[in-house]
C-alpha cells in the first residue's frame, strides 16, 4: 500500500514539471511581439517585403556629424563600417528613426556602434523603438599611433614603508 502512495506523489510531481515546461515553450513560442531577427544593414537591403513585415534588430557604427535630438526623438545614420576604416567609403548607410519612451543612453555618440530594433518602413527608414549602444574604444590609441606603456612597477623595497626606530634620538 505504502508503494502506491509514492507512486501517486512522484507521478503527479513528475506531471506538474512537464506541464510547467511545456506551459514554458508554448508561451515563449506563440509571443511574437518579442521575437525579432538580427540582420545587418546589408542584409536588410535584400530582404525585399519581408523587411516591411518583421521585427528587426539592426546593428551599424554612428555615422559622425548625423544625430538630431529633440528630447527622446533621436534620427541619425548607421553606417556599415566605423568612419576609419578603410572599407567605409563601399560601406552601406541606413536612415534611423528612433522614437522611443527613454532618451538614448550616454554613450550613444558619433562612431559609437550601436543596435536599434525596431521595423523598417516603405520609406526607406528603420523606426526604432529601443536602442542601445556599445561604450566606443576610448582606450584605444588612435590610429599611427603605439600602444602606451606601463609605468615600471616600484620594487619590493621601493614599497615598503620606512621602518620606525624603538631607540629615541638623543637630545643635544
Amino acid at each position: 500500500m505504502k508503494r502506491s502512495s509514492n507512486s501517486v506523489r512522484v507521478g503527479i510531481a513528475v506531471a506538474i514539471i512537464v506541464g510547467t515546461i511545456g506551459w514554458l515553450a508554448y508561451s515563449g513560442y506563440s509571443d511574437s511581439s518579442n521575437r525579432s531577427y538580427y540582420v545587418t544593414i546589408a542584409e536588410l537591403g535584400g530582404m525585399g517585403d519581408k523587411a516591411y513585415n518583421s521585427n528587426l534588430r539592426v546593428e551599424g557604427f554612428v555615422k559622425p556629424g548625423t544625430i538630431q535630438q529633440n528630447g527622446t526623438h533621436v534620427t541619425f545614420t548607421l553606417d556599415e563600417f566605423e568612419s576609419h576604416s578603410a572599407k567605409a567609403a563601399t560601406g552601406r548607410s541606413l536612415v534611423v528613426n528612433y522614437n522611443g519612451t527613454e532618451p538614448p543612453p550616454d554613450t550613444f555618440k558619433d562612431n559609437a556602434q550601436a543596435l536599434a530594433m525596431g521595423t523598417f518602413g516603405h520609406d526607406g527608414v528603420f523606426h526604432a523603438t529601443q536602442l542601445q549602444a556599445k561604450c566606443a574604444s576610448k582606450y584605444a590609441p588612435a590610429p599611427g599611433q603605439s600602444q602606451p606603456t606601463a609605468a615600471p612597477a616600484k620594487s619590493r623595497a621601493d614599497a615598503q614603508p620606512p621602518s620606525t626606530s624603538s631607540t629615541p634620538a638623543s637630545a643635544e
